[in-house]
């Protein structure tokens, strides 16, 4: 399976964005894809996930109600809409594909990763 995130870029602050993941091996469509987040010192943090099986989405705590993740237009390609951004969501953003797991939450488990798309929100 290969991802290729793109979208990043600078934005101010309560601003929106879009992120894309564009997906495909022969198998991507086993798995769900979902987004991640680092910060400069920072661990790796989990956002939100769409299931290709199901339909059904999941989403951390601390982005529900301004990160929305969907089926984009584009084939093979999951979007994260990010709105009301705040200068702490600045980050690396990454997406991967894997299986959805509970561990305190609803959570993806990655299997494999794309490269990261810079998100710098300024204040």
């Amino acid at each position: 399976v290969q991802l290729q995130a793109s979208g990043g870029g600078l934005v101010q602050a309560g601003g929106s964005l879009r992120l894309s993941c564009a997906v495909s091996g022969r198998t991507f469509n086993t798995y769900s894809i979902g987004w991640f987040r680092q910060a400069p010192g920072n661990e790796r943090e989990f956002l939100a996930a769409f299931s290709w099986s199901s339909g059904r989405t999941y989403s951390a705590d601390s982005v529900k109600g301004r990160f929305t993740i969907s089926k984009d237009n584009a084939e093979n390609t999951v979007a994260l809409q990010m709105s009301s951004l705040k200068p702490e969501d600045t980050a690396v953003y990454y997406c991967a594909a894997g299986d959805i797991q509970y561990a305190s939450g609803w959570r993806l488990q990655p299997a494999y990763w794309g490269q990261g798309t810079l998100v710098t929100v300024s204040s």
